[in-house]
């Protein structure tokens, strides 16, 4: 066992049952703690019954998947990790929300006010529900002050960055008794600096506003890297860059687990977004949280580079227990 009281030891993944007793998939999801209480949780594509562009386990409900199954992906999701999810209409917006007085069960799996609240933060202090952020190459930033019982997940994309939704998060966290210098975070899956291609112009932009984030790509054109600058966000907002605590070990060692599983090395045969055997995906990754690189996530890019038009969403989800 690890200081963190994870085993590292890499098992078998073919030997663990890919479905539970009612013979409904058995979403598969990556754990990290936090803090005391407080632990995130990254989904990946396995352990759904979306098909077609959606294969596997896709969370998103506005890329035209059938309802029915992200409902029950939702439902096994909320299942598995013994938590309510809460979910708001994201918009690539500077705007954070208080879940604490909205809260109120509306669906099998939770809260869903995505088609009534347009938001990409989320703020509670209420346990036992998972704020939950889509993604499929943006990047979602979780917080706790766990003194304080206060935890916020933000959706950060490039314009979402640009619009200060980690501030305005940090801030309704501060509201409700948190203290900056008490946060911590992590940094959930993104594509990276060297994926993340935006053209001159783009890259001018996000570089003046956050400088030293511009990249130039292994694609040959400029980046931008927008994991770095959630890092100076979070450090204008108050955090030490020290109570950041890096997502990437778990990711790393639960990319090892699955490096040949029979059901993600069926789902990259099958997905048609780059090399369709897994031992080459798995070869090609240099970036454990990349989700461009990693075929364990869902990424816009990565479907676009293959000639698709939709893609499923992962979720990044934090929760008090």
């Amino acid at each position: 066992m690890t200081e963190h009281g994870y085993d590292d030891t890499i098992l078998d993944s073919n030997a663990i049952s890919p479905v539970g007793k009612d013979g409904r998939p058995i979403p598969v999801t990556i754990p990290v703690v936090l803090a005391p209480g407080v632990r995130v949780v990254y989904t990946t594509r396995l352990g759904g019954v979306s098909d077609g562009d959606f294969l596997g386990l896709n969370l998103g409900g506005k890329g035209g998947d059938d309802p029915a199954h992200v409902a029950a992906n939702r439902a096994a999701l909320s299942e598995e990790i013994g938590a309510r999810l809460s979910l708001v209409g994201q918009v690539h917006s500077g705007v954070a929300v208080d879940i604490d007085d909205r809260f109120g069960a509306n669906t099998p799996y939770g809260y869903d006010a995505s088609e009534a609240v347009e938001a990409d933060a989320q703020v509670t202090t209420l346990t036992g529900v998972a704020l939950g952020i889509f993604a499929a190459d943006c990047l979602p930033v979780m917080l706790a002050d766990a003194r304080a019982g206060v935890v916020g997940a933000a959706h950060c994309g490039r314009r979402g960055l640009q619009a200060g939704v980690i501030g305005a998060t940090v801030r309704m966290m501060c509201g409700k008794g948190a203290r900056p210098e008490r946060i911590v975070a992590t940094l959930g899956p993104c594509i990276c600096g060297e994926c993340y291609e935006v053209g001159d112009a783009i890259a001018d932009e996000f570089d003046a506003r956050f400088p030293g984030t511009g990249t130039r790509t292994r694609f040959g054109g400029r980046g931008v890297d927008i994991a770095a600058a959630a890092l100076q966000e979070l450090a204008a907002a108050g955090v030490p860059r020290d109570n950041v605590v890096s997502s990437r070990p778990r990711v790393g060692a639960a990319t090892q687990y699955l490096s040949a599983d029979e059901e993600l090395a069926s789902l990259c045969r099958a997905d048609g977004e780059g090399e369709p055997e897994l031992e080459a995906r798995i070869g090609g990754v240099r970036h454990s949280l990349c989700t461009l690189e990693n075929p364990l996530w869902y990424s816009h890019r990565r479907a676009a580079l293959a000639g698709k038009r939709r893609e499923g969403r992962l979720l990044a989800l934090i929760v008090r227990d």
